[in-house]
């Protein structure tokens, strides 16, 4: 059942009225239940005295959850023009609360809307999530303009986030995301949460950023890290051919026939290095 956290009207009368059918093209699947989304608010910590930015907030009820649970201003990044009715009826409840930025996230400079201290909370539309959380990781200066990022995802992008050295969900995301922040999986969300509902699992990840990840440049990092995990099943000599590979892994200090997924994010970061020197 749909708790409820707000005199506002509930979510399925308010998608009804407004015709908000979700689409596929965007990517969208609405979170319904308030019970859920309050969980995830409350997931980041506490909200009060904090900015929070929400990327694709469709009907509002994550938004909602967030202004309850008593964040000092969202930020709602919403593509869609059909919700901004909707999250406009949000802005009229909670008065100078509610910032709605219409346009794409991917191209919104997020972090000249913030003050500080800020935290991005969001169900992200499945066909951006990645390249939403790749930017924010990439993110400088750093320490980054957010103290943490709680992000629902397909199950799948959630493990590889997390993934350990040696695990087959181990990859480039993994190794972004762990260089520069700490990353867990806090709850597992099934298809019937959403609507429509879809066909895999989703799991809401937090990632806290680090306040002194080890020092490379970011854009060597990215190139040796595609390089490396393009060609997974081969021996790094040959996946990293193009950037130099035996003599690269030679500055490196690693040996040449391992492969991508037994390095660590210290010896990656040391390929990095090896490659802008």
């Amino acid at each position: 059942m749909s708790g409820q956290i707000d005199d506002l009207p509930p979510l399925r009368e308010v998608i009804a009225r407004h015709g908000l059918m979700a689409k596929k093209a965007l990517g969208q699947n609405f979170l319904l239940d308030l019970n859920l989304t309050a969980r995830i608010a409350r997931q980041a910590g506490p909200l009060e005295g904090h900015d929070v930015v929400e990327v694709g907030p469709g009907p509002g009820g994550l938004t909602r959850a967030l202004l309850a649970e008593g964040a000092r201003r969202v930020i709602a990044v919403e593509k869609d023009p059909r919700c901004l009715p909707a999250l406009a009826e949000i802005a009229d409840r909670y008065p100078g609360r509610l910032e709605i930025v219409e346009g794409d996230a991917l191209e919104t400079g997020l972090a000249d809307m913030v003050r500080s201290p800020a935290r991005i909370i969001a169900n992200l539309p499945y066909n951006v999530a990645t390249p939403l959380l790749t930017g924010w990781l990439l993110t400088e200066p750093w320490p980054a303009w957010f103290s943490s990022m709680t992000l629902m995802f397909q199950r799948e992008v959630a493990e590889r986030i997390c993934a350990a050295p040696g695990s087959k969900s181990y990859g480039r995301l993994s190794v972004l995301s762990q260089w520069r922040c700490e990353a867990e999986i806090a709850f597992d969300v099934g298809p019937k949460a959403f609507t429509p509902p879809p066909k895999v699992t989703s799991s809401v990840a937090v990632l806290y950023p680090r306040g002194n990840p080890l020092p490379c440049p970011a854009d060597a990092l990215q190139r040796v890290t595609a390089a490396a995990f393009g060609q997974r099943r081969k021996m790094l000599r040959q996946s990293l051919k193009s950037l130099g590979g035996a003599d690269l892994l030679e500055r490196a200090g690693i040996e040449p026939e391992r492969r991508a997924e037994t390095l660590d994010i210290a010896e990656f970061v040391a390929l990095a290095n090896a490659l802008s020197g």
